[in-house]
């Protein structure tokens, strides 16, 4: 969902005095290196939430109608856009755009750093929004992947694809194979514009329903990987993915509504996303159910790293997938942070998305030293 593309001005206009229900205090210390395969950061929480979260509260009901289709107008008033900058850097990172395919709209917005790298790592991300809102161009994101060009360092390619319900399953996960196909291709203009980017250190990350989209689009290339001469993936970068269900989980039934989504809007945002007549158990959304995909044959698939926010309804959904990869004899770590929401990580504010940074950082070092 991350939903906190919003403009600096009328985040202004909200004081924080406004927030409501603070979340519990804690006096716990943070730790910035990854112990095993599960580790807890627990941060002291943020005592009254970022004021954006109110306006994003009363925001919720009004984005989609009744009838499924989404208020695009309103939400062009709060959704701001960044333009790229290819010449003069901004915080030590150029930008520039790169068109896909224009008959679908499909481009990318290629980040790298202005240092002098011989070579970087290619972070391939698909922005979140349950597959509904927001593009490559939010202010929050680009504001993120600039973080993440320079502090991994890695060359950040960040994903524009169509969004539902105007195009509905497969568009968004066949647009992220797409991208790959593309990047692999020799006449490609990446190599020529970003001359640092490797291709065989490709990592694919996502945010939320980014991060359902990175998880199938990992899939369909390890299952094609022999297609490929190039471009290589070798880690998946999970940050609070958007999956789920038929049943209700404790999660979802504790933390409804949270501050960011609610059940009623994950629902929503399903229904507008899934071949109609489909339910919640659908392979895109359920993929750790009884008769799930089956990918533990799948030699190829990536290493992962799966993050997880204590007060985000979807993290019981978010536990299952770690599980299942674990299940399957996948290389996963989990990493949570037991006192933060849903899209914590587009604050930059907050310690937690440093330390989250960070810990992506070392996640990437440690797939590209293998």
């Amino acid at each position: 969902m991350a939903d906190q593309a919003l403009s600096p001005i009328l985040l202004s206009l909200i004081s924080p005095a406004n927030s409501v229900n603070p979340l519990p205090k804690s006096s716990s210390t943070a730790s910035s290196a990854l112990h095993g395969r599960h580790c807890q950061i627990p941060l002291s929480p943020i005592e009254n939430p970022p004021p954006c979260f109110l306006l994003l509260s009363l925001l919720r009901p009004r984005r989609a109608r009744p009838n499924g289709t989404v208020n695009r107008c309103l939400l062009r008033l709060f959704d701001i856009k960044s333009a790229a900058n290819p010449v003069k850097p901004i915080h030590g990172v150029v930008s520039f755009d790169v068109i896909v395919d224009s008959s679908r709209n499909l481009s990318i917005r290629v980040f790298t750093p202005s240092s002098n790298a011989i070579s970087l790592p290619i972070l391939i991300f698909f922005h979140g929004g349950g597959f509904s809102f927001l593009s490559n161009a939010s202010f929050s994101y680009v504001t993120l992947y600039r973080c993440f060009a320079r502090r991994i360092p890695a060359v950040v390619l960040s994903v524009n694809y169509r969004l539902s319900p105007e195009h509905r399953f497969p568009s968004q996960y066949d647009y992220g194979f797409d991208v790959l196909q593309f990047l692999d291709h020799e006449n490609n203009t990446i190599g020529l514009l970003a001359p640092t980017a490797d291709l065989s250190k490709c990592f694919l990350a996502g945010d939320s329903a980014g991060a359902n989209l990175a998880h199938h689009v990992a899939v369909r290339f390890s299952r094609q990987k022999s297609q490929f001469q190039r471009a290589n993936i070798i880690g998946l970068v999970s940050i609070q993915p958007f999956f789920g269900g038929q049943e209700r989980t404790q999660s979802e039934i504790q933390l409804n509504p949270g501050y960011t989504i609610s059940v009623a809007r994950t629902d929503c945002l399903w229904r507008a996303f899934l071949p109609e007549g489909s339910d919640r158990d659908h392979s895109a959304s359920n993929v750790s159910r009884a008769k799930a995909e089956e990918i533990s044959e799948l030699g190829n698939f990536p290493a992962t790293v799966v993050f997880v926010g204590g007060f985000d309804p979807l993290k019981d959904w978010q536990r299952k997938y770690y599980e299942w990869l674990k299940k399957s004899g996948k290389k996963v770590d989990l990493i949570e942070y037991p006192k933060m929401i849903h899209a914590f990580y587009l604050f930059p504010e907050l310690p937690h998305c440093a330390l989250l940074i960070n810990q992506l950082t070392d996640f990437v070092s440690k797939c590209t030293l293998k």
